[in-house]
Parts: C-alpha cells; structure tokens; sequence
C-alpha cells in the first residue's frame, strides 16, 4: 500500500508539467493562429459594411473596378466605361488604393 501511494506522488509533478505544457501550446495556438484570423475576419466584415458608390476596389478573383451601386448583399462594379459587373459583397476583397500585406515590407 505504501508503494502505491508513492507512485501517485511521484507521479503528481509529472502530470502537472503536462498540464501545462499542453496549456502553453494551446495559449500559443490562439495568440498567433485563432485571434489574428478573428481580427481579420472581424476588419473585412467592417470593409465590406462600409462600401459606398465610388470607392475603387478589388475582388479576390483580382478584378479592379469602382462601386457603381451596393445593395443588400451585392455591388455593382464598373470595370471600364459602360461595363458593369455585378458581386457579391463577400467578393469584394480589398480597396485598390491600399498595398497588400506583402508589398508593405
């Protein structure tokens, strides 16, 4: 019996090390993967609420234009002079006059 209870004890700290071990690798997971994705997700969200006609664009398929008109779920881009296309908001990934992440550095 009392072999036993000397195993548990000394095996007390090895589990708690675990613990925190796996504690500090979920921590580093959230701080540089889950909330920088949030923030970025919740930035777009703000972009897209905030369209208005004759802001210039682009979509994530990379097409430039300037928002001829925005509706509930969709925006009305003219891409040259006369030519309207029709996205949705969800389409719409940046406004042209602002670098990419990677052309800032």
């Amino acid at each position: 019996m009392h072999t036993v209870l000397a195993q548990a004890t000394s095996q007390l700290p090895q589990s708690i090390f675990t613990f925190a071990l796996w504690g500090g690798v979920l921590a580093v997971m959230y701080f540089f993967m889950i909330r920088p994705q949030q923030k970025k997700a919740k930035d777009q969200k703000n972009f897209v609420s905030s369209m208005k006609k004759g802001d210039s664009v682009v979509t994530i398929g990379g097409l430039h234009g300037k928002i001829a008109s925005v509706d509930a779920t969709t925006v009305t881009l003219e891409v040259d002079r006369g030519t309207k296309l029709t996205f949705e908001k969800s389409a719409i990934s940046r406004e042209a006059t602002v670098k990419p992440e990677t052309e800032k550095a």
